[in-house]
Order: structure tokens, then sequence, then C-alpha cells
């Protein structure tokens, strides 16, 4: 196991670490987000996104920070995460966006910096990885196709060549297309892969470590039957 990621297993196991030890010490990761880690899978999908330490990595709509801490420790204290937190997604979420604000000014942290915009991510050619779970199939609900293709362009300029942008979304049923992306706030993953080809990425990686069998992609995702179950795909594309 690579050193960097053995220390990352260390931080996710803190939890547990804290409440066994003679002297108990505050986890560096909150209670409420380790609580997540069996459905997020934290540790494996640092590996699919192929983080290393020193890299810098956008969290695009980051919610109330839980990639971005995960990230934070992924890349150390000569890395930077870059999380975007839109003004839309601040109104909506008020809580989340005061989360994030309180977290770029974490001494525990230091490497976290938080932006309104994609763009103010960073000059073109200078991310490692951008990152956005469970958010992307909201765009198709807010931006026309033709902004929709400049998103995913303003991405593509934004990354290093070599660079990833790593999707991770509810899965709605093959062929449907957009057609559940706001009644069921999911998306089909073929429509996702035909998105980013089109702005020029490649298709590098995919992962069913998310999917659940059991989820038959027909519930909305807020659904108490399917809510946090809900399966997901994870798609690693390339700028080449």
């Amino acid at each position: 196991m690579k050193p960097y990621l053995a220390c990352l297993l260390l931080a996710f196991a803190a939890p547990v670490l804290a409440q066994t030890a003679a002297t108990p010490a505050e986890p560096l990761r909150p209670a409420a987000d380790s609580a997540r880690d069996a459905a997020r899978k934290p540790f494996e999908m640092v590996e699919f996104a192929k983080v290393l330490p020193a890299q810098k990595v956008v969290d695009f709509i980051a919610g109330s920070g839980y990639f971005t801490r995960v990230f934070s420790l992924a890349t150390g204290p000569t890395g930077q995460v870059i999380a975007v937190v839109p003004p839309a997604s601040a109104k909506l979420n008020p809580a989340d966006a005061k989360a994030m604000d309180a977290l770029a000014v974490d001494p525990r942290y230091g490497n976290i910096k938080v932006v309104p915009d994609l763009m103010q991510a960073g000059a073109p050619g200078t991310i490692d990885m951008v990152w956005t779970a469970q958010n992307y199939h909201d765009l198709y609900n807010f931006l026309p196709p033709e902004q929709l293709l400049a998103f995913n362009k303003g991405v593509f300029a934004l990354l290093k060549p070599g660079g990833y942008f790593v999707i991770v979304d509810n899965a709605a049923a093959a062929g449907s297309g957009t057609s559940a992306t706001n009644s069921l706030h999911r998306t089909d993953p073929e429509q996702v892969k035909k998105d980013l080809k089109a702005a020029g990425f490649v298709l590098d990686g995919e992962t069913g470590i998310l999917a659940n069998p059991a989820d038959d992609l027909t519930k909305i995702v807020f659904d108490p039957a399917i809510r946090g179950q809900s399966s997901q795909f994870a798609y690693r594309f390339k700028k080449p």
C-alpha cells in the first residue's frame, strides 16, 4: 500500500482509534462524515480518482465538505483543494455554505480554499482533478445544452493534460437520457458519457463499487426506501 494511502486510511479510522485510546483525541474527520463512509467509500474513491499528494483538486459543489476533507488529507500539506460553492447552491443550502466557510479557515486542514465559481479555481491547465458527486444531474435542470457543453469544456480547459474529471451520480434507467434528472434526481450514465466525449474527454475508467442492484432506478433518490442507498455510477474522464 502506498504510504499516503496508509495515512489516509488511518485518518478514516481515527474515530475508532479515538474511542479505544487511553486518552481519547478529537478525530480529524467529523463523526457525521465517518458514519457515511460505508455508503460513500471514500478510501476506494480516492484511489479511483488517482488523487496524489501535492496535487491540486477541485471539489465542485462541495456540499458540507465530506469529500473536501477527504481530498485535503489525500493531497497533504503541499497540495490544495479548491471547493466550489456557487451562489445558487449557497442560497439553497446556507448551512452547508457556512460549514464550508468554516472549513476553509480550519487550521487542522490548511490546504482548503473556497471559491464561488469553477473558473476561479485556477488558471487554465493547472488542475490535476475535478470532482463532482451527486451534482451532475442538476446541471441538466439549470443549463441548456449549449451551456452544459460550455461548462464541460471549461473543466477541460482547467485541467492539466492528463488530468481527470470524475463524475459520481445517481443512475437512471438505461435509455432514459435526461428525463429523470428533475423528477428522480437521476441521470442515464450513457448520457454523461456522450456529454464528456463531446467536450473532448476520453473515458479512462469506471467502477461499480457504488452500484446497488436492489435499487430498481424508478424511485426518487429522496424516497425513504432508497435514500442513501441509490445505485450510483462513477466515471473517470481524462483530458488527453
